[in-house]
């Protein structure tokens, strides 16, 4: 019977444990690190509702792009999503708006509308980046941090990150579901 009972604490404790260490490489990833000195950021999409409204994670990220844009208008974004089967139009052209609407000069703003996954935000962006450019910006929510930054690094960039908050309604459930896809990310890679 003590036998069954250390397997079962042992069993319970692991995940347990897993749980945790993830939530802190999560929340350690979240600190704003950019300083400007990066000429690109790379605005990681989320849904869009119908009639091309970014969903409240979305606009969080957009809000803390355009107030760093703003900061330092020498650094060029690329906006980058496609389109869900459930969206009315890209992610990438929601955001190209949204962003022109909060004063961003057009001709500052790159749209990458082919991507379906954080990994493809991120290798379709590196295409349109110069060949000079090495280390970039990447803003999302905070929770998405570590993974983006993790597979930035397996397509040979460098980064520093902008954190926008997520949504209270949602945080709970995006967090258990980023815990997952960093599993899948640190034993497949993508």
């Amino acid at each position: 019977m003590k036998k069954w009972l250390v397997i079962g604490i042992i069993v319970i404790s692991i995940p347990a444990l897993l749980y945790i260490w993830l939530g802190n490489v999560i929340d350690h990833a979240a600190k704003n690190s950019a300083d400007g000195s990066n000429e690109y950021v790379i605005i990681l999409g989320a849904k869009v509702k119908p009639g091309g409204v970014p969903s409240l994670s979305l606009k969080n990220r957009l809000d803390v792009a355009a107030e760093y844009l703003h900061k330092n208008p020498h650094v060029k974004a690329i906006v980058s999503g496609g389109q869900g089967a459930d969206e009315d139009r890209t992610e990438a052209s929601v955001m190209y708006d949204y962003l022109v609407e909060k004063g961003i000069s057009p001709d500052r703003i790159l749209q990458e509308d082919q991507s379906t996954s954080t990994y493809e935000n991120l290798a379709f962006s590196k295409a349109l980046l110069p060949e000079h450019v090495k280390s970039i910006t990447i803003v999302s929510n905070d929770f998405h941090l570590k993974r983006a930054t993790m597979l930035a690094s397996k397509l040979e960039l460098e980064t520093d990150v902008l954190a926008a908050p997520t949504p209270q309604v949602v945080a709970q459930k995006s967090r258990i579901r980023e815990r997952l896809a960093l599993v899948k990310t640190y034993i497949v890679g993508q």
